[in-house]
């Protein structure tokens, strides 16, 4: 479900760094995660990190997150973001693309 849709953006493929293995506990440290750090984190770290900060984005937008194919859609525009922009965070790349495709979402 909501796994699938970040489960592209969450195996980016950018160099590794030194960063904690842990998902942050709190919105206020969420929020400011780069991506790089986001992709030295352990698998499962990474996914609950985006789909807490995705659901965050999304309740502030006023969507729900797709499944299936458009789910995908979304985790491959985050992933690319991240790509792009390793130093960027996570939320912010998240929130953007949620923004962007937001009239093609469902409503909530």
């Amino acid at each position: 479900m909501k796994t699938i849709v970040l489960a592209a953006a969450l195996s980016l493929g950018l160099a590794s760094a030194a960063a904690a293995q842990n998902a942050p506990v709190s919105f206020d440290q969420a929020a400011y995660v780069t991506c790089r750090e986001a992709h030295a984190m352990n698998a499962e770290a990474r996914r609950s990190l985006a789909i807490y900060l995705a659901e965050h984005s999304a309740r502030y937008r006023g969507v729900a997150l797709p499944d299936g194919g458009h789910g995908a859609h979304l985790g491959h525009l985050v992933r690319a973001g991240c790509t792009i922009a390793p130093e960027a965070y996570l939320f912010t790349v998240i929130d953007r693309v949620i923004l962007s495709e937001k009239d093609k979402l469902p409503k909530r």
